[in-house]
């Protein structure tokens, strides 16, 4: 039955011109020929709005990192930011938790903590979470075969570093309210959480875990308006940071993208002509999904299991557009479109600007810091015409975690990831590109290892993007200020600090050169300090503290 919902705006479409388009991008047209579900109406509870029945109610704990500590864990020895998570969400698909359970093996990148999917036959939903990969999680059939209906939703989780692994913060959450169950996953970070929870919690509200995600629901629970789009419309009209969101009921899949458009979020549809979103076009790929298009910023987008008509509204409340360029500088996959755009050309135009700017004269080869260097390398080799070698192999099979007994040996972590290749680097002057600097300690290591190990000559340290100064406060989590390393030093200075014999950054105007028009809507935030929604004070003090997911 159709109805009116309030707050939205009168507009039905959005500006396309606030996207970063590419031109060789598809369009598919929306087919309809999926058969009905039997729709059932939503079970009411008996829990009050402003009480939410939470399947995970353990709040998790943040542990003090010892000096001495004995566990290191082979992900930390990255030094890089990491994404917090990825969302995949299908409908109008007799096998959706599989094609999801695809879907987030295609997003492991995003987060490698924890993995969940919630799936709807029609009248209930079911839940399946799990600490650590998505291959542990669902690690044989029996482990999706309660996950059954045509639609589904899914998260992997990255934990904020320092926080202990706990299963009530794998997503998706899933709410037991007075209008039925309601799942939700969510990639990106409230910067007004905590104001959010303080005035909920004045009114009655119990909270379970210490995510962010979970004032999301309250505030769905708590509003009076009708119906449920309206009452998602009224609740992300009051958040403030990124958010991509997948939400979950009995008969809808329901998309939601921040108005400022912070996190990547696309839509595609598969040959059966199920509906499918998805933090990245490579999980589309991955199940045979035709990509359609982004989810626009401020979009909210439902799409019904029993007729499979998609509708489409958008938040009253516009903002510029302000896409995470770390998206394309290291978070993404290279075979994914983000924002428009083709994330492995995207890197090698970065490497080959590069060239331009900081070049090696005499130098003999060009390596990348694998993985993420490579498609930069190869743009900085062929800018240059320096040779492209793999001086470095990284090994795919080492353990999660492992014992080193003093700050020395942890050293031993980027050696079992990173194995330099004597034959290529004895000898020679080494270009070496990385796609960024986060706090300096593994460019040190890397840099040894190449001189030391691999016997090589020179070491010139490239790197794919500017110098890293702010903290992200949308869904990134990176180290304080004063714990990044460009914050503190010049370029100069953390030359000496890492101990390679040049060091040169691709400059902030070549970096967003590469993306034309759409140059003016990213978020560069971590590279200028100019921030796009400003964190209130203690969030900003405390970054990741709190808001987890």
């Amino acid at each position: 039955m159709a109805a009116a919902v309030p707050r939205l705006s009168s507009s039905a479409a959005a500006s396309s011109s606030s996207t970063l388009n590419h031109p060789t991008l598809r369009r598919h047209k929306p087919s309809s020929s999926l058969p009905s579900s039997l729709r059932l109406p939503l079970q009411s509870s008996p829990c009050l709005s402003h009480r939410l029945t939470l399947r995970s109610s353990v709040p998790s704990l943040r542990l003090p990192c010892s000096a001495a500590a004995t566990q290191v864990s082979v992900f930390d020895t990255d030094d890089k930011p990491h994404e917090q998570c990825g969302v995949f969400g299908i409908i109008g698909d007799p096998d959706a938790a599989q094609m999801c359970y695809l879907g987030l093996h295609a997003l492991q990148h995003r987060g490698q903590e924890g993995a969940g999917i919630v799936s709807s036959d029609g009248s209930a939903l079911h839940s399946v979470t799990g600490l650590g990969l998505v291959s542990e999680v669902f690690s044989d059939a029996s482990k999706l075969a309660p996950l059954v209906g045509s639609a589904a939703i899914g998260h992997n989780r990255y934990s904020t570093s320092g926080a202990a692994s706990a299963l009530a913060n794998v997503q998706p959450f899933v709410a037991g309210y007075r209008f039925g169950q309601l799942a939700v996953a969510h990639n990106g970070n409230l910067v007004n959480y905590r104001s959010l929870r303080h005035e909920l919690e004045s009114k009655g509200s119990i909270f379970s875990t210490t995510s962010d995600t979970e004032v999301i629901l309250h505030l769905i629970a708590t509003s009076a308006a009708r119906p449920l789009i309206a009452r998602i419309v009224e609740a992300c009209e009051s958040l403030s940071g990124a958010f991509s969101l997948v939400f979950l009921t009995a008969d809808k899949l329901i998309a939601v993208r921040d108005p400022h458009g912070f996190r990547p979020l696309v839509m595609g549809r598969r040959p059966n002509g199920a509906v499918v979103f998805a933090s990245e076009t490579s999980a589309l790929d991955l199940i045979s999904a035709e990509y359609v298009r982004e989810v626009n910023p401020g979009e909210v987008i439902a799409v019904d299991v029993n007729d499979m008509l998609i509708a489409t509204s958008y938040l009253l409340t516009r903002k510029p557009r302000k896409s995470c360029v770390f998206e394309h500088i290291y978070f993404s996959s290279p075979n994914s479109i983000i924002f428009g755009h083709p994330v492995h050309a995207s890197r090698y135009n970065f490497g080959a600007a590069l060239a331009r700017e900081s070049p090696a004269p005499g130098a003999d080869i060009v390596i990348p810091v694998p993985d993420s260097g490579l498609f930069a390398a190869l743009g900085f080799a062929g800018a240059s015409g320096v040779p492209f070698k793999q001086g470095l192999i990284r090994s795919h099979y080492v353990g999660r975690s492992f014992i080193a007994p003093n700050q020395e040996e942890r050293d031993l972590a980027v050696k079992l990831k990173l194995a330099p290749v004597e034959g290529i680097l004895a000898g020679k002057s080494v270009v070496v590109i990385d796609d960024s600097i986060v706090r300096g300690t593994t460019s040190s290591k890397i840099v040894r290892l190449i001189k030391n190990e691999g016997k090589a000559r020179e070491v010139h340290m490239r790197i794919a993007c500017p110098p890293i100064v702010g903290s992200c406060y949308y869904g990134v989590d990176t180290p304080r200020a004063e714990e990044l390393i460009s914050n503190r030093l010049g370029v100069n200075e953390l030359r000496q600090e890492i101990g390679c014999d040049s060091l040169g950054f691709l400059s902030l105007e070549s970096m967003k050169g590469a993306f034309g028009e759409g140059r003016h809507m990213l978020c560069d935030a971590c590279f200028t300090r100019k921030y796009p929604v400003t964190a209130p004070e203690p969030l900003a003090a405390e970054v990741g503290d709190e808001a987890e997911d």
